[in-house]
């Protein structure tokens, strides 16, 4: 029993510093990304041994992988979405007018009550509505309202400057 408990716990910690891992060598500098792949596989190098030395069945070695697995990326990804800021996104959706009641204005008062700042352009049969998001829920919002559109959205972070 001990031993497995050994192999759960070397284990999740390998997969959580491995999922740091990759999220550092995607958003780190080179040194953060460095030292998290350091870490990682000299963790790893542990692990491979435990693997094999282990008094455990393939099965139960197998099922501690899956579980850490679920459990470890789950949780990184988690509190990483916790930790990110939210940033100034504009959302640009263009929708067709299909000449059957639907209006510019129309979807702009949608938007205006849903408390997202926006303006649009008409470009022939195309509407392209430009969205100010200064939250996760207001780009969420915009997606949503859109989707009831059959809208074609592009999101890009803007740049503040001072």
């Amino acid at each position: 029993m001990k031993m497995l408990i050994i192999f759960a716990l070397c284990t999740l910690l390998n997969v959580v510093l491995a999922t740091i891992k990759s999220v550092m060598t995607i958003k780190g500098t080179k040194i953060s990304a460095a030292f998290w792949n350091a870490m990682s596989f000299g963790l790893y190098s542990y692990i491979v041994i435990l693997t094999a030395t282990a008094d455990l069945t393939t099965l139960e070695k197998v099922i501690v992988t899956v579980v850490c697995n679920l459990v470890g990326v789950y949780g990184v990804k988690w509190v990483e979405e916790k930790m990110r800021k939210d940033k100034m996104w504009k959302v640009e959706m263009t929708v067709t007018d299909d000449g059957y009641g639907f209006t510019a204005p129309m979807l702009h008062g949608i938007l205006e009550d849903a408390n997202i700042p926006n303006h649009y352009v008409t470009a022939g049969k195309h509407i392209i509505f430009s969205c100010f998001c200064a939250t996760q829920a207001d780009t969420k919002k915009v997606l949503e309202i859109g989707a009831k559109f059959n809208a074609k959205t592009f999101a890009s972070e803007t740049t503040l400057t001072p």
